[in-house]
């Protein structure tokens, strides 16, 4: 249970502490303060999910908001206009350190306050629930002296946590090691990391073209957003630098389409990309809660025709005073693909999307659905969340939405049954991990 605030008795600069000390402790993501006509809402992202935490009444609406942006660096006197700050403090022995934007609405002004954490990042590569199979790819694929990286994933799926993780393993005295981000979420010692400047000029493209001149050896592009940006970074990569950037988009295949979309010469683009790790982000099981449940027709089909094995039983879990709906921390499902030259050939000829699909899961390569689904298995997350973010292949979808399931399913709890069938409804809507957040690498 959250620590709720006696908005009565205490100063504003208690209660703005309050709320950032209480969304920490709850290792929340993001906080959401919200404007409403009688007052503000404020909301807590935890592992991936807004919940309500309180309302702040409307007396104290403008020291609020007065306050967050004194100790954020804003304007406090301009409403009109969105703004950007950060915050850097020390709270009961909590070193914080965040991101704030401020965006003028109808009702007021909305502030989102973005927690930074690096612990995962500082773990390294070990630490972020990569399989043994993918883990060995990866370290494999930094190893490379040349070619591009790219870490994929929509906003919020923790590709700059893996980034950071990959810039850690890399960074040794042999290397000069450079990167251009928009913002630079974290300082790493003996990395030359430079911040853009749209407003002046200093883009990502313009950053590029001087850091070629600086006899690199490592690269880190914080995001490919432009084709201009995307062309330059291929032609880094084959002209002897390792490439590390990220890009939004839902896995392997699509990444290769969206460079191609760039204009990116294929000849160019197949002989410079060397791998792809695609990234999603699963809440998992609270141990305090989770049970065990019969597996129902659908789910033994779908782990039956992506893993090969037969179940009888998933886990799941109900809820209890220490998570929120059963459900506790994240961990990450990826998709590791290494470009084999046959894939480099279909690049280059223009192979068509099915054709290349064919060619880039017939091997090796475990979707992010496979990897998720082994998950399942492990007992870390569960089915419903699965496919709740993966999207399915046309295979799979028979399977989820075939009119039998309901029929077939064993006898089941009350909560169990309506766990699953929400899960059932919920398939064929679009995966809900587009939402825009802030401030992602």
């Amino acid at each position: 249970m959250l620590k709720q605030i006696d908005f009565t008795k205490l100063p504003i600069t208690e209660i703005v502490n309050e709320i950032i000390f209480t969304a920490a402790q709850a290792g929340a993501s993001d906080i959401h303060f919200d404007p409403a006509e009688k007052g503000i809402k404020v909301r807590f992202r935890i592992d991936g999910v807004l919940i309500d935490y309180t309302i702040v009444p409307e007396s104290i609406r403008k020291n609020l908001i007065a306050r967050l942006k004194i100790i954020s660096g804003m304007d406090i006197t301009e409403s009109r206009l969105p703004q950007d700050g950060a915050i850097k403090m020390t709270i009961k022995n909590i070193n914080l350190d965040m991101r704030v934007s401020s965006l003028p609405t109808n009702e007021g002004e909305k502030i989102v306050i973005r927690i930074l954490d690096y612990t995962a990042s500082l773990k390294g590569l070990d630490s972020l629930g990569f399989s043994p199979v993918n883990l060995k790819k990866v370290k494999e694929l930094i190893k490379e002296p040349n070619g591009i990286i790219l870490v994929t994933g929509a906003t919020g799926t923790g590709k700059s946590t893996t980034v950071y993780s990959i810039l850690q393993t890399l960074n040794t005295p042999e290397v000069n090691l450079v990167t251009v981000e928009d913002p630079v979420e974290m300082n790493i010692e003996n990395i030359n990391q430079i911040q853009v400047n749209s407003e002046i000029g200093l883009t990502f493209a313009e950053v590029l073209r001087s850091i070629l001149r600086q006899d690199p050896d490592i690269i880190m592009i914080g995001e490919i957003r432009d084709d201009e940006t995307a062309k330059i970074a291929v032609r880094a990569s084959i002209t002897g630098h390792l490439v590390l950037s990220t890009i939004h988009t839902n896995n392997a295949l699509n990444t290769i389409e969206r460079l191609t979309d760039m204009d990116v010469e294929t000849y160019l683009l197949a002989s410079s990309l060397n791998g792809i790790i695609s990234q999603k982000l699963a809440r998992k099981i609270c141990p305090h809660c989770m049970k065990k449940r019969p597996a129902i027709d659908y789910e033994k089909k779908l782990i039956k025709a992506n893993l090969g094995v037969d179940i009888t039983e998933l886990a799941y879990a109900e809820g209890c005073s220490e998570c929120v709906g059963g459900y506790k921390g994240r961990i990450a499902i990826h998709e590791v693909l290494v470009i084999s030259q046959d894939i480099r050939d279909a690049i280059a000829n223009g192979m068509p999307k099915e054709e290349l699909r064919k060619l880039v899961y017939q091997g090796d390569t475990k979707t992010l659905l496979q990897d998720g689904l082994t998950k399942v298995l492990e007992n870390i997350t569960t089915i419903e969340e699965i496919l709740r973010l993966v999207e399915l292949d046309d295979e799979s979808v028979k399977i989820v939405t075939a009119k039998d399931n309901v029929n077939q399913q064993q006898p089941l709890t009350s909560n169990q049954s309506e766990t699953i069938n929400n899960s059932a409804q919920s398939v064929p809507i679009p995966p809900v991990n587009n939402d825009v957040e802030m401030l992602d690498v």
